[in-house]
């Protein structure tokens, strides 16, 4: 196939106008797409700065959903332990209320003197070592032989832990005690039999004198043995509360293992770990706690609450964990803040890498429109200036006519 050859108006012409039409295509695309860099042909630096600075903020995007997640299981949390302390408020309530209705078990109390749990019973009080204390409730008796460190306290312990006055076949009521020791605030020993009918008996072969101190002379008889005013019964009203209670502990157990959120439960021992950024170098862990019963130590009623000693002691349970609970919602509130600060701290960053990012690619949309009228009209003066090019040889042409 022959070459043409076009003449030189004609082909500055030509050229004029393909260039005009590629700078149209440009403009189009930059309209099109908004940007003014579309391509690493376009401007490396820009598009490549851009893609990092886009790529950073698309990866805190995804741990932003996994912080927001994290807040949730706080939340979740800090709820549960609100839900638990109405629990244990209203646990206490029914304790209260328990120890309101007059204790019936058969009780012998000192009136005489003072003491206190390290009061020593033989160089304080005067027995002698090696003599015996027999407790029992008419049916049950244990003999205690004492050592010349033994004090009020360790004596109170040997009787209430037992095996053969609070052992498994020692209740008759349903009660897994039927002798309780205790040392009340006053200063005074209080020994107790527990179980329906029964009634508590202390006895020693020591002197006279030397016991009436530990149980104080008003009730102490001529000998060396003293026996309660009145048979126990059961309260039956303690009884009722004390199932109450029990309830009421069940239901902390159930509400605690209620308060997960997507699978983890800060109340059930599970931990938390929160990512903070992109390169897993910046994060915060946040352990978990057991707060069932068992975990805040609020232990089951014991004795059906009969005894005074139990419900003090189930109160004293509950103050601890209520200590407990407030102190890990402290912590917890202080983690929900920690995270959701970096939450609002990762949003913050994000904008800032979009916006850098768009400022180093996007067009000014209608410079880019000003540009392509102008092209436009750029391609009608090429068009004219290729037809008039054309004109000029058709000129030459009618000389051969």
């Amino acid at each position: 196939m022959a070459d043409i050859s076009l003449s030189s108006g004609i082909r500055q012409a030509l050229y004029a106008l393909q260039s005009t039409t590629d700078q149209q295509t440009d403009q189009q695309l930059k309209l099109a797409t908004g940007k003014r860099v579309n391509s690493a042909i376009d401007n490396p630096v820009n598009f490549f700065t851009a893609s990092g600075l886009s790529n950073r903020a698309n990866d805190l995007s995804s741990l932003l959903d996994s912080i927001g997640q994290a807040t949730k299981v706080i939340d979740a949390a800090s709820k549960g332990i609100t839900a638990i302390t109405n629990l244990v408020q209203s646990a206490q309530g029914t304790a209260r209320q328990a120890l309101q209705s007059a204790s019936t078990t058969s009780k012998l109390v000192g009136s005489g003197t003072t003491l206190t749990g390290s009061s020593n019973l033989t160089t304080g009080l005067g027995f002698t070592a090696g003599k015996k204390i027999t407790v029992g409730d008419g049916t049950l008796t244990k003999s205690f032989t004492l050592t010349a460190t033994d004090t009020v306290q360790s004596l109170v312990d040997a009787i209430n832990t037992d095996t053969t006055l609070n052992g498994a076949n020692a209740a008759t009521t349903g009660k897994g005690s039927a002798i309780r020791a205790s040392l009340n605030s006053d200063g005074t020993l209080q020994i107790e039999a527990l179980n329906a009918g029964k009634t508590a008996t202390v006895s020693t072969d020591d002197t006279n004198a030397v016991f009436a101190k530990l149980l104080g002379a008003s009730v102490v008889g001529a000998g060396t043995s003293a026996t309660a005013a009145t048979a126990a019964s059961v309260n039956s009203t303690r009884t009722s509360l004390a199932a109450q209670y029990d309830a009421l502990r069940t239901q902390i157990d159930q509400l605690a293992k209620d308060s997960g959120y997507n699978g983890t439960n800060l109340l059930d021992s599970a931990a938390l770990k929160v990512q903070f950024n992109e390169t897993n170098t910046a994060s915060v862990t946040i352990s978990g706690v057991s707060f069932g019963s068992t975990g805040l130590g609020v232990a089951a009623s014991t004795n059906s609450f009969q005894t005074d000693t139990d419900i003090n002691s189930a109160l004293t349970n509950l103050t601890n964990a209520l200590t407990s609970l407030r102190s890990q919602a402290s912590t917890f509130g202080s983690n929900l803040s920690v995270v959701q600060t970096r939450q609002d701290f990762t949003k913050s960053l994000i904008t800032t890498l979009q916006t850098g990012s768009d400022n180093l690619v996007l067009a000014d949309q209608n410079e880019e429109a000003a540009k392509l009228v102008t092209l436009n009209t750029r391609q009608q003066l090429a068009n004219t200036a290729l037809s008039l090019a054309n004109q000029s040889q058709q000129s030459v042409l009618r000389l051969f006519g």
